[in-house]
């Protein structure tokens, strides 16, 4: 775009309309810093001043008068349509309590220097739009401009930065091709889901008095906008639509977009049990033996026919009180029904195949920082899911926090700006508004696979919970509201008045939405007198019981085969000299004298699980290299940067394997992860944590989700996490993983967790975990993976360890024949810890007094194995549990007990390891030498020990 002013002219003549107006903006902003418009379209403008460009002459229809003054004229006119579009929103109706005043500041053509006779004067051409091109002149452009943007819908796209986008959103919006008129029968059916949303919540709010229901009343019409994406995706190809939402407005949504039985609802308001009533896979109720959850936080998955169009499963996720993470977890469900398995390579993807729709509080999406995390995921490889259409269900309150003290931007939507999503804001008093959103929303992801994001602006008729007084905090809002007519009341005097319904026919739609409701409640409140005279509160579900046992062995010719392929790559690929001299030291790993590490016993592994036709997925940050330069499962070819993955190509593989780098996020993608497995539980699906304490920034998935998830909602998982564990003196955020939270919620066997001390136990492990997928025992799998021992030649494993061996969840260090008698101490230990000490047990002369356990399974605890060992040593004084965390961390509060009940009266159970901290290790490399020093003495010399301090 540089040149002589002459070919800046010549180039000039190709702008006019919105792109004319684009130019002199970028002018304008240009005059005041150069530096804000981009390099290239500075350039241009060097050179040139405002008279300059002034009159430069702009392409206009050949009969317009052609005067400087006239050109001044269309300047400003094409600057006040570009203003319209971009500032619109602000005038726009879209608050239905009308508390918010408009800035009209920038649509008022008198502020441009032009009169009304200006606008006259000049074409509609120069707003250059399709749907305007009927007007004859500016003026009746510029009025029909404003209506567009400044009735029951704001735009705002100007975020949009690709061009064929915001030409597309200009078309649809202009044009109005999105607003078609609604058919009578469209309209009524909009109307009679109104009632029965509204008719409801009235119900439940005069049956069951005082009961926390979390109301939809003031956002009515989010059901039927719901409803209405439904049906445009499954148009456009969904066969799986995933729901996230809070608590406000669940229920209704429940009842009436999923389905689920007015009977088993009400049941759960009268606490009763509902084994009698309508089943509803996916939502457990109040039921006994898992704690269960409340009725609002509870989910559902039904087969639904949608509109004629077709049929689709509509999930709604169970979702805890803390608000905006389950959004991460439905973006997983959506992939994992996206993605084909069945064939070796990357899943393929069909981003038609699902749609997410993820439904925020205005509170809540600029407030919680996992909305920006889940974001990010829109667009990446490996957690796109080809558009979500996100509602914000705007009440305009948090709890009792309004929106000036709850964030610091304009609207609760501006977060999405930056990820150039498309925002409309919508009137939800408007219904045939919110219907055309929806259109416009569905439309757009269709296109462009992309998020879109309507703010649904309502209000919250009641307090938070219904049992608070809102008028204690928000007296202003409240007077406001308690006038304000429900959008029921509104939208059927409108249709009154287009005499598309009758005051006979309203009674008539309000009495058998009311009838439905009593005949329900009236089957409930007989049942449950049935019921409580028979009940029995049952065993808590057989995932309680001990696992089966699985055979993980793998014949060593067949390891050996896969091994010699994996290390086959294309003749013409380069890979990195010294990663090639690593990688080909593998080639005598299974011989007699091999020794096959931790990597290449995980390589070996996901070979034979995928052998077996399971697919995998495994992501974190640096995966697909590991965090240790130890994985190196993707090679990248040293000269080109091409890629290659020798796990698609071997001979028996049967799956898909999928390994991805994930952005620098914990939260969104291990809820993405676990979202991901629970809805296709045949795959094995693995979170890395690069190192693992920071899984801390992951805590609430772990509570809420991955720890909890079954005993509320019997909601199964097999996730896997690695969280790299081990004191090497790297300081306090690179050495714990933070055992003891996990332990801390280890309950009715709800997850595994180990640290082991071989590649064999991983080997194996991984294998199980494989082969539990599908069965009703299947728990999460929490691995307190290594670090320094990845390496160490102690954790090395020969072939025949895996060819033949088993997951063993108790090792004991000397295994060759000694006099049990002799035995006067053992020492119980877990993961690097133990590593070290057999680095001190080389030369097994002198020790016969000791034994050294390795605890590999943690939980559940192998109670039976340690107490048969424990039977041997008929002279045993003492247990000691060692360990390098700080006493109140790591494992020992949770062994102690259990291993006291184990050993006999009078044998003493001590403690071994660091003092009771605040923080997890030393920063000093040299200390913590020295306190690992002390801690291996203490447990190896033969004196009488001392408690490691308080």
């Amino acid at each position: 775009m540089t040149g002589p002013k002459a070919d800046k002219k010549v180039l000039l003549e190709d702008f006019f309309g919105p792109n004319l107006g684009y130019l002199i903006d970028q002018f304008e902003r240009y005059k005041q810093d150069p530096s804000s418009v981009e390099h290239e379209i500075g350039l241009f403008f060097e050179g040139m001043n405002e008279a300059d460009f002034s009159t430069l002459a702009p392409k206009v229809p050949a009969d317009l008068e052609t005067s400087p003054v006239q050109y001044e004229k269309i300047i400003a006119a094409t600057k006040l349509a570009e203003n319209i579009r971009t500032y619109g929103h602000l005038a726009a109706n879209i608050y239905p309590l009308e508390n918010h005043k408009p800035d009209i500041s920038h649509l008022e053509f008198e502020g441009y220097g032009l009169s009304e006779e200006d606008l006259k004067q000049l074409p509609a051409a120069i707003f250059a739009r399709k749907g305007l091109s009927a007007q004859r002149t500016a003026l009746e452009a510029y009025n029909s401009l404003k209506e567009v943007y400044t009735k029951s819908i704001a735009y705002e796209f100007d975020h949009v930065h690709d061009a064929k986008e915001k030409n597309w959103l200009l078309e649809r919006i202009e044009g109005r091709q999105f607003q078609l008129p609604l058919s009578r029968d469209k309209k009524l059916t909009i109307l009679k889901r109104l009632f029965e949303v509204e008719e409801f919540e009235k119900y439940l709010h005069k049956t069951f008095v005082g009961q926390k229901r979390f109301s939809i009343e003031g956002l009515d019409i989010m059901v039927p906008l719901i409803d209405e994406i439904i049906s445009g995706g499954v148009l456009n190809g969904a066969e799986y639509i995933n729901i996230a939402m809070a608590h406000r407005g669940r229920l209704n949504v429940l009842a009436h977009v999923l389905g689920k039985p007015y009977e088993m609802i009400f049941a759960e308001f009268q606490h009763a049990p509902n084994k009698e009533l309508v089943p509803s896979e996916g939502s457990i109720g109040i039921n006994f033996g898992w704690t269960g959850d409340v009725k609002y936080h509870l989910g559902l998955n039904r087969q639904l026919t949608a509109d004629h169009s077709g049929r689709v499963k509509v999930t709604l996720a169970n979702n805890p009180s803390h608000l905006e993470f389950v959004g991460a977890v439905v973006e997983g469900f959506s992939r994992a029904a996206q993605d084909d398995r069945k064939k070796p390579g990357y899943p393929i993807e069909n981003l038609k195949s699902a749609l997410s729709i993820l439904i925020h509080g205005d509170a809540a999406f600029p407030g919680e920082g996992i909305v920006a995390e889940t974001l990010n995921l829109s667009r990446l490889n490996g957690y796109r899911t080809g558009g979500t259409i996100h509602i914000i269900a705007n009440n305009t309150i948090g709890f009792t926090t309004e929106s000036k003290d709850a964030r610091s931007t304009r609207y609760a939507s501006d977060l999405a700006k930056g990820y150039e999503i498309p925002i409309l804001h919508v009137n939800a008093d408007d219904p045939e508004a919110c219907i055309a959103a929806a259109m416009l929303a569905g439309e757009y992801r269709s296109v462009f696979h992309k998020d879109f994001l309507i703010d649904l602006v309502g209000y919250r008729r009641f307090g938070h919970n219904e049992m608070d007084e809102p008028m204690t905090t928000s007296p202003q809002m409240y007077t406001l509201i308690h006038k304000h007519p429900t959008v029921k009341e509104i939208y059927s005097s409108s249709l009154k008045q287009e005499g598309i319904v009758t005051e006979e026919q309203l009674t008539d739609i309000h009495n058998k939405v009311l009838q439905k409701l009593e005949a329900a409640n009236s089957k409930v409140t007989m049942l449950k007198k049935k019921e409580e005279e028979e009940l029995k509160i049952p065993e808590p579900p057989s995932f309680n019981k001990k696992q089966a046992l699985i055979s993980t062995k793998v014949p060593l010719e067949i390891l050996k085969r896969i091994n010699s392929e994996l290390l086959q790559w294309p003749k013409d690929f380069n890979v990195f000299n010294k990663l090639e001299k690593i990688l080909q030291r593998r080639t005598a790993a299974l011989d007699e004298t091999g020794k096959i590490d931790w990597a290449l016993a995980e390589t070996l592994a996901f070979a034979t699980i995928l052998a077996d036709g399971t697919p995998i997925r495994i992501s974190g940050q640096d995966s697909e290299r590991g965090t240790f330069a130890q994985r190196n499962l993707v090679l990248h070819d040293s000269k080109t940067g091409e890629t290659f993955v020798p796990l698609h190509h071997f001979s028996d593989a049967k799956a898909s394997f999928a390994v991805y780098n994930s952005p620098l996020t914990e939260a969104a993608v291990v809820g993405f992860d676990y979202g991901y497995h629970v809805f296709s539980p045949e795959t094995l699906v693995i979170w890395e944590a690069q190192y693992g304490d920071f899984a801390n920034a992951a805590q609430v998935m772990f509570d809420q989700f991955i720890a909890a998830g079954r005993a509320k909602w019997g909601q199964k998982s097999g996730i896997v996490l690695l969280l790299p564990h081990g004191y090497e003196g790297q300081g306090p955020e690179h050495s714990s993983a933070r055992l003891e939270r996990f332990l801390q919620s280890a309950a009715e066997k709800n997850w595994t967790v180990v640290n082991l001390t071989s590649a064999a136990q991983y080997f194996h492990l991984l294998r199980r975990q494989a082969a539990m997928l599908t069965k009703e025992e299947i728990r999460p799998l929490v691995i307190m993976a290594p670090k320094s021992l990845l390496r160490n030649p102690l954790v090395s494993s020969s072939a025949s360890d895996l060819s033949e061996g088993e997951f063993r969840p108790v090792i004991e260090h000397f295994t060759f024949s000694r006099e049990d008698a002799k035995v006067e101490r053992v020492v119980l230990c877990s993961g690097k810890i133990a590593i070290d000490i057999a680095e001190q047990l080389k030369e097994a002369n002198g020790f016969e007094w000791l034994q050294v356990i390795r605890l590999e399974e943690i939980y559940p605890f192998p109670t039976e194995e340690l107490t048969t060992i424990f039977s041997k040593f008929n002279n045993l004084k003492e247990v000691l549990w060692v360990q390098e965390e700080p006493k109140n961390m790591g494992a020992w509060n949770f062994v102690e007990p259990r291993i006291r009940e184990i050993v006999s009266n009078g044998i003493n159970v001590d403690y071994i390891g660091r003092r009771r901290r605040s923080s997890p290790a030393e920063g000093d490399p040299n200390v913590h030498k020295l306190t690992q020093s002390k801690i291996l003495q203490l447990a190896l010399t033969r004196v009488e020990v001392e408690e490691g301090g308080n």
